[in-house]
């Protein structure tokens, strides 16, 4: 009676699993710029942020910045900053002031928005394209030993 049907992809072989790979730690405060492809910020920063992955902004987290950008934002503090991404969620405890541009865009009930909200069907965040690893290069048989008859040589007499 309810059988699942294989027409739809399965959420794994569509969704490319985003993670944290480092933290801001909530005692500390830091100016700059962020590039890579995953951060949280408990803590404070000043500065412009692009990241091919995701950004979580914890609930003491504070981010001051001219633009955000990444694959997708989790907003539990606060954001005072132009975000565009392709994925925005801002929760209950969360405050943005600034524009947000989007595919996809959800809050919690007592989340606080103020600026503009622009969704896109298509958003193009100008990182390059993740390509798999290269696979060593292996000499070919034939060009590793060009003379094979070389070390089969039979001892003279």
């Amino acid at each position: 009676m309810f059988r699942r049907t294989n027409d739809v992809p399965e959420e794994s072989e569509t969704v490319t699993p985003q993670r944290v790979d480092s933290i801001l730690g909530a005692n500390i405060s830091w100016q700059g710029s962020l590039t890579g492809s995953g951060i949280r910020i408990e803590g404070a920063f000043d500065g412009d942020i692009a990241l091919d992955g995701l950004v979580v902004v914890g609930p003491a987290g504070r981010v001051t910045c001219r633009e955000m950008k990444a694959q997708t934002v989790v907003v539990a503090g606060s954001v005072k900053g132009d975000i565009v991404a392709s994925k925005v969620e801002i929760l209950k405890s969360g405050r943005v002031w600034g524009d947000v541009t989007t595919i996809a865009f959800s809050t919690e009930e007592g989340a606080f928005l103020r600026g503009a909200i622009t969704m896109e069907e298509e958003l193009d965040l100008g990182f390059a394209p993740k390509e798999p690893p290269e696979a060593p290069d292996v000499p070919d048989q034939d060009q590793a030993d060009p003379d094979p008859d070389a070390g089969n040589a039979e001892p003279s007499d």
